[in-house]
């Protein structure tokens, strides 16, 4: 089997296996697959356990869903928060 790789992915593989990580190429791609397996896993468990209930409960009572502009509203909102927060700076018993 012959694989491509652009020229960043094959410094990033070679710096994997320089820096002791991995003692070898095939070691970095076979702990890529791995993960890769792992996650396409993870993602088919949560399609199956948690998306796929709900869809059937929203195609079997549309009005259990909730408007995009209010999604769209508390997202802004949340954001705006987050914002808010990371301007905030604590100086021992009061933010400033």
């Amino acid at each position: 089997m012959t694989i491509t790789l652009t020229s960043d992915q094959a410094a990033y593989v070679e710096s994997l296996v320089s820096s002791g990580k991995y003692a070898s190429a095939s070691e970095v791609v076979q702990a890529g697959l791995h993960a890769l397996k792992a996650h396409q896993h993870f993602v088919r468990r949560w399609l199956r356990t948690d998306v796929a209930p709900v869809y059937d409960l929203m195609v079997a009572d549309p009005s259990r869903g909730i408007p995009i502009d209010d999604v769209i509203e508390q997202l802004r909102a949340q954001a705006k928060i987050q914002a808010l927060r990371g301007k905030l700076q604590w100086t021992g018993g009061s933010c400033a």
